[in-house]
């Protein structure tokens, strides 16, 4: 093998010349901005001072003012009534019910704003919600989103916010930040739309209600609407890679009002109860619903007790009986051995 040999003197010397000659014209192009000072540079820090971090703009302190200004609100419309809707009956191909138990407060001179409570499965919800909401409350509809997931990033967070009009919302507790721009957004006649759950199923089958909606709807006034929302997590459950087209069924319920002197958690106990009853509904019929409701044997949205594979089992079954059951599946065809 042959040496490499290490370069010579004379080689160095004429790179040196090289760099110096390029780096001459620079120092004296970047030579005028040596004495520019402050507002154009940062200000200079004294020895022994902490200075604080600066304010977090993202998560729960991301501002979404923008996104309700007549602007934004031209451009979501367009979104949501036209690429949105397409995609979504493209996906899920939905079937809406009970939109009629919220006639009466739709023919008002002034409809109030609504705080529509629905299970969640999947994250294909809430562009279902966006469009299955009717007017006058689809045209000022805000969503709560989880600021850790939807507002960790700049990018995401404009994207949630211009397409979905999405608030920031811790999912573990309903800061006061949070709660006080809910209930001026709201003051102002916007509707929204918040999963009591709190997140996404991670099994497939509901969670327990936390008591976000009640406590909103017990602060603000606004009625809360039920809503059961079937098959999305047979189309985009959480942990799948990519969406299996299928049919999906989202069921309306009747605005459920606070009781004067009922608490947060009896409220919420209330909402969940509704929420069963509209599940139970979407896979038999109303009168069956009610009749179990009245009963107190609507099958719970959390499933059965019990671990393993029997729980999955009791989940396709489940799934058998509403939209997921009838999604299209291929014919098989087999070979003609006459």
């Amino acid at each position: 093998m042959s040496e490499r040999r290490s370069p010579s003197s004379a080689t160095l010397r004429r790179a040196a010349k090289l760099i110096d000659s390029v780096g001459a014209p620079i120092q004296m192009a970047l030579r005028p901005t040596r004495s520019v000072g402050f507002p154009y540079r940062a200000p200079s820090k004294p020895k022994g001072v902490a200075v604080p971090p600066k304010p977090s703009k993202l998560g729960a302190d991301y501002d979404t003012d923008w996104a309700r200004r007549a602007p934004s609100n031209a451009v979501r419309s367009v979104i949501t009534k036209g690429p949105l809707r397409l995609a979504v009956k493209a996906l899920a191909q939905p079937r809406i019910l009970g939109v009629d138990r919220l006639d009466d407060l739709g023919r008002l001179d002034e409809p109030p704003a609504l705080i529509f409570a629905p299970n969640h499965h999947s994250h294909l919800d809430t562009p279902l919600m966006v469009t299955a909401v009717p007017e006058p409350w689809q045209s000022k509809l805000t969503v709560a989103a989880a600021a850790d997931f939807f507002f960790d990033t700049r990018m995401k967070g404009a994207a949630a916010a211009l397409t979905l009009n999405a608030l920031p919302i811790d999912r573990e507790v309903t800061g006061r930040k949070s709660s006080d721009l809910i209930r001026s957004l709201i003051e102002d006649g916007w509707s929204l739309v918040i999963y009591p759950e709190g997140g996404r199923s991670p099994d497939g089958w509901g969670q327990e209600f936390k008591g976000g909606a009640a406590y909103l709807s017990l602060r603000t006034g606004a009625p809360v609407v039920p809503v059961f929302i079937d098959g999305t997590g047979a189309i985009f459950g959480k942990g799948m890679k990519r969406p299996k087209p299928g049919k999906s069924k989202v069921v309306f319920g009747a605005p459920l009002r606070p009781v004067e002197g009922e608490s947060t958690r009896r409220f919420n106990a209330r909402i969940e109860a509704a929420v069963t009853a509209l599940g139970d509904e979407a896979l038999t019929d109303y009168w069956t619903s009610r009749q179990r409701a009245a009963r107190g044997t609507n099958p719970k949205l959390t499933g059965p007790e019990y671990n393993g594979w029997r729980r999955q089992w009791s989940l396709s079954e489940r799934r058998k009986l509403g939209a997921a059951g009838m999604r299209r599946r291929q014919k098989r065809r087999w070979p003609d051995l006459g």
